[in-house]
C-alpha cells in the first residue's frame, strides 16, 4: 500500500467536479474509492467555502458501493448507526467503530509482518535440500562469483579458488570464442 502522511487534497468546484490537486486533473468517486483502495488517506474540500466534505463523499462511496449490491455494512450494522444518530444523546458507536477499525488495521498489519518474517516453507518436509540444490545453480549459474567481497582473501589478494575460476571462465570463454570463429 501507498501510504504516506499528507492526504491527497481533493477540491470541488461549484459545477460538483472534483479536482485531483496532485495530478491536476478531475476524478471521479470512483477514482476517490480507488486512492482509498490503495491506502491513501483523501480530504474533499469545498472550493468556494473551504467546508470539509471528506464524511459526506466517503458516505456516498458506501451508499453507491450499497446501491449496486455490494454489501458493504450488514443492515443490523447500518440500523445502529442510524439509531446512534437520532437517538440525540452521545453515542459511542463511532468511538467503537474507530477502535474495531484500528484493531482490524493493527491486526492485519502484524499477521503480514509475522508472514514475511517467518518463512512458512522453511517447514515444509524437503526444504533444506530445495534451498541446497538452488544455491548450487546460482553458484553453478555464476561460476561461483559472489561479487567484490567475495574475489579476495581476507589478506586483500585474490583467493587460489577465485583464480582458479576466472581462469576456466576465461579457457571456456576462448574455447566459445574459437568455435564462432569456426563456425563463420
Amino acid at each position: 500500500m501507498a501510504e504516506t502522511s499528507k492526504p491527497l487534497l481533493i477540491k470541488r468546484y461549484a459545477s460538483r467536479r472534483l479536482y485531483n490537486t496532485e495530478t491536476s486533473d478531475y476524478v471521479t468517486l470512483e477514482d476517490i474509492a480507488g486512492f482509498i483502495r490503495d491506502g491513501r488517506e483523501v480530504q474533499i474540500i469545498d472550493l468556494k467555502s473551504g467546508d470539509d466534505l471528506t464524511r459526506q463523499y466517503l458516505l456516498q462511496i458506501i451508499a453507491e458501493h450499497e446501491s449496486r449490491g455490494e454489501s458493504v455494512l450488514p443492515v443490523d450494522v447500518l440500523n445502529d448507526l442510524v439509531r446512534s444518530y437520532m437517538t440525540g444523546k452521545v453515542s459511542v458507536v463511532p468511538e467503537f467503530l474507530q477502535q474495531s477499525f484500528t484493531m482490524l488495521r493493527d491486526g492485519q498489519a502484524k499477521v503480514v509482518e509475522n508472514m514475511t518474517s517467518m518463512n512458512p516453507l522453511a517447514k515444509m518436509p524437503g526444504f533444506d535440500a530445495m534451498q541446497a540444490q538452488q544455491e548450487a545453480f546460482m553458484k553453478a549459474m555464476t561460476g561461483g562469483w559472489t561479487g567484490p567481497a567475495g574475489t579476495q582473501s581476507p589478506d586483500g589478494k585474490p583467493s587460489a579458488e577465485n583464480s582458479d575460476d576466472l581462469d576456466a571462465i576465461k579457457r571456456q570463454l576462448a574455447e566459445l570464442q574459437e568455435k564462432l570463429s569456426k563456425l563463420k
